[in-house]
């Protein structure tokens, strides 16, 4: 009996396979590329600098010179911004969704960068962060580069993210719980101890010592009256 192509099992359905088909087969050596290096074909030319990159070809990075091999094939310019790879929004969103990563207005042209840039920490004052790498972003954005959101839209990682989620609020609530008897067990110690006298009755001895019996009056000698209370 033939199996029908629909009934027929994929395997690997749903593992790195799955995930990699989620994205052109160009992007994630582009993303791992080197590039602004010398050509090594044309580097006595002063257009040797390797800043091109052939989607069809996925090849390495090329200079200007190359493009010349590769006619009607989508090519893309890399360009540069404080040390890091960036691509212009108009290039790269004719062939891949960009959508949630930030974009930067560099020389008047809107860019994305290709991978994340390390940075310290965001401070206390930041709200909206990258999803992946924690760079401050504005609140309409998700990720700050290209890499982060392959990164961040992996299943693998969207996992991992619930269970640190799961376990930071298995955490809060083993503190609350802690923090909730230690309440009650100093409210009682309080109650304790305002049942408790804070200074003794009064003694027999005491309350003799109080309670003096008014004094007999004696004449003075002059005549005067002295009492004594």
């Amino acid at each position: 009996m033939e199996i029908k192509p629909k009934s027929r099992r994929i395997m690997g359905a749903g593992g790195p396979e799955d995930e990699d088909n989620r994205w052109p087969p160009w992007l994630k050596p582009l993303l791992k590329e080197s590039f602004f290096g010398q050509c090594k074909v044309h580097g006595d030319s002063h257009k040797s600098e390797c800043n091109m990159y052939c989607l069809d070809c996925m090849d390495g990075a090329l200079c200007s010179l190359c493009l010349h091999y590769h006619k009607d094939h989508r090519a893309i310019q890399i360009r540069r911004s404080s040390y890091h790879d960036v691509i212009r929004v108009n290039e790269i969103q004719k062939v891949l969704d960009i959508s949630g990563v930030q974009t930067y207005v560099i020389n008047s042209a809107r860019v994305v960068f290709l991978n994340e840039r390390p940075q310290p920490r965001p401070g206390k004052g930041v709200i909206n962060t990258c999803e992946v790498c924690e760079r401050s972003l504005l609140d309409s954005f998700r990720f700050c580069s290209l890499g982060c959101k392959i990164v961040g839209t992996s299943k693998n990682f969207q996992r991992r993210k619930k269970h640190q989620l799961a376990m930071a609020s298995d955490s809060d609530d083993s503190f609350s719980s802690s923090h909730g008897r230690q309440k009650s067990s100093s409210s009682n110690s309080r109650k304790d101890q305002s049942f408790s006298p804070s200074t003794p009755p009064p003694t027999a001895t005491s309350f003799r010592t109080v309670k003096r019996r008014k004094g007999i009056p004696h004449r003075a000698p002059m005549g005067g009256l002295v009492i004594e209370y």
